[in-house]
């Protein structure tokens, strides 16, 4: 067992049992390491706020606060990027450096191949002023995720209707809108479709190989605020 997974059964371990206390050596003998290498582990788990204390005498040990500790958040890659937007509205209020420390709490408790899809997935997402409020279509939702090329009927602002294949590649919102980001087959580029105009939508097999990159966008660098998990 290397450090870290020592490190996160450590924690479980004293949680299975708190209240009741764990020696040194009841952990050394249950890792196979030594009552020094547990000792070391213990302070390193304390530095980062693990509320683990010492309890003195010949039936002490070690004991976790399981009050004030969480299991294993097992979140998948859209339920991360779902918390950062949701905490990220947070900014400018009193609750802001709160948000940003728990959502690397609960990053950091992901497992390393969910970390790397939510922060692929963070990427797709754009932010203009505080986040919109209107909803985005489920199918439109998954095919961002899954990257896979959409055929959907529009109507643009003047009511007009058509038939588009695109290639999501990302969201935009604003005070008031969700607007897909995708590759239109049928223009030749990138355009921005309003969810709420989005009529019907119809997976298709293809899949996408393209990237959104900022310079696509036909916004102000300045204006627009991607979402991260930091």
């Amino acid at each position: 067992m290397n450090r870290t997974d020592r490190l996160y059964a450590l924690v479980e371990e004293l949680r299975a049992v708190s209240p009741r206390p764990r020696s040194s050596r009841w952990l050394a003998d249950r890792f196979e390491v030594s009552s020094r290498t547990i000792e070391r582990d213990i302070g390193a788990l304390q530095q980062t706020g693990v509320p683990i204390w010492a309890e003195p005498g010949r039936t002490g040990g070690y004991v976790l606060d399981r009050a004030r500790t969480l299991p294993p958040v097992n979140l998948t890659a859209g339920e991360a990027v779902a918390m950062a937007l949701a905490l990220h509205r947070l900014r400018g209020t009193p609750f802001a450096a709160a948000a940003g420390t728990a959502l690397r709490k609960l990053v950091a408790v992901m497992r390393a191949a969910d970390v790397a899809e939510a922060h692929r997935l963070a990427g797709r997402v754009h932010l203009i002023g505080d986040g919109p409020v209107t909803p985005v279509p489920a199918p439109v939702a998954g095919a961002v995720a899954a990257r896979r090329v959409l055929r959907i009927a529009y109507a643009d602002r003047d009511g007009a209707d058509s038939t588009r294949d695109v290639e999501p590649l990302g969201y935009l919102g604003n005070s008031r809108h969700w607007y897909l980001l995708a590759w239109c087959r049928l223009r030749g580029g990138v355009r921005a479709f309003r969810t709420d105009r989005i009529g019907s939508v119809h997976p298709l097999a293809d899949t996408v190989t393209r990237e959104l990159r900022l310079d696509d966008l036909d916004i102000p660098h300045e204006r627009v605020r991607p979402l991260t998990l930091v």
